[in-house]
């Protein structure tokens, strides 16, 4: 089991310049993330939340506030820290094994050992037998699976989530929400999750983070009081997801809170923190 960590996001600011003028993005995000947590962050597009995540994993580094992990500031990415975009990133010429051992290329463990967390993380995530097929060999939801095999081989003690469902249909969806909450319980890791699904995020977090934009701010933040396995057709279910949808005053806005995200970057995108180094071989 990973250990899990403390996130502390501490008066964070976060603003971009466009066209020589100033774009506030985040302003004044203060929220922690307790040890084995699971937090739903949802918002409206552009209310920042994506910005947050790349923020907490290290990809960007200008801002005002603090992030520490365990009381330590975040500085660049690092193992600690893993994460799954709304599009899986495999890359289409490795295995299924191969692509889940590109989160070990930096880990210092044998090549046994990098074999047997291969091993243990496909069992983790139902992929038994298809270790030795390709991407496009895989259904979009089975692809996730290794996107999320992946952020997990190295023992990360955060895994973020930015709309990791996001691209698949419903039924492919709800099942796969089942399957991350049995391996959030299974590995004992802080996880957040960003999503425009109210529903998604109540069936999942301990807490919702309700964002607002422009900028992008925390309007309330939702206990999610409820047993897990948690039914979605229950009374109290209800409630606290109408409470959440109440956040973002009627229907019109209800509506694009749960409008599909903006498309990813492509797979090997320069920002991606599975881009492969140059030279990169596999003897795996």
């Amino acid at each position: 089991m990973a250990h899990a960590a403390t996130l502390a996001i501490q008066h964070l600011h976060k603003q971009y310049t466009v066209r020589g003028e100033t774009l506030p993005v985040l302003e004044d995000i203060t929220l922690t993330v307790q040890p084995g947590e699971f937090v739903s962050i949802v918002g409206s597009s552009g209310c920042g939340k994506s910005t947050l995540l790349r923020l907490i994993v290290g990809l960007e580094a200008d801002y005002r506030g603090e992030l520490l992990l365990d009381g330590q500031r975040i500085v660049g990415t690092s193992l600690d820290r893993g994460i799954v975009f709304q599009e899986h990133r495999l890359f289409p010429w490795l295995t299924v094994e191969q692509n889940v051992a590109l989160g070990l290329l930096n880990a210092e463990l044998s090549e046994a050992d990098k074999r047997q967390a291969v091993r243990e993380h496909i069992e983790l995530v139902g992929l038994q037998g298809f270790e030795t097929a390709h991407p496009h060999q895989l259904s979009g939801g089975m692809s996730q699976r290794v996107a999320i095999a992946r952020a997990l081989v190295n023992r990360p003690e955060v895994l973020l989530l930015d709309e990791p469902f996001g691209a698949l249909d419903a039924l492919t969806r709800a099942h796969l929400q089942q399957e991350l909450h049995r391996i959030w319980k299974a590995e004992g890791i802080t996880m957040i999750l960003v999503t425009h699904d109210v529903e998604e995020a109540v069936y999942l977090g301990e807490k919702v983070v309700v964002m607002e934009p422009r900028p992008g701010r925390i309007r309330r933040i939702v206990p999610v009081d409820l047993p897990y396995p948690r039914e979605r057709g229950g009374a109290s279910f209800g409630r606290i997801k109408d409470d959440v949808l109440s956040e973002f005053g009627g229907e019109a806005r209800a509506a694009a809170v749960l409008a599909p995200a903006a498309p990813p970057a492509p797979s090997g995108h320069a920002d991606s923190p599975y881009a492969l180094p140059a030279g990169a071989r596999f003897s795996f």
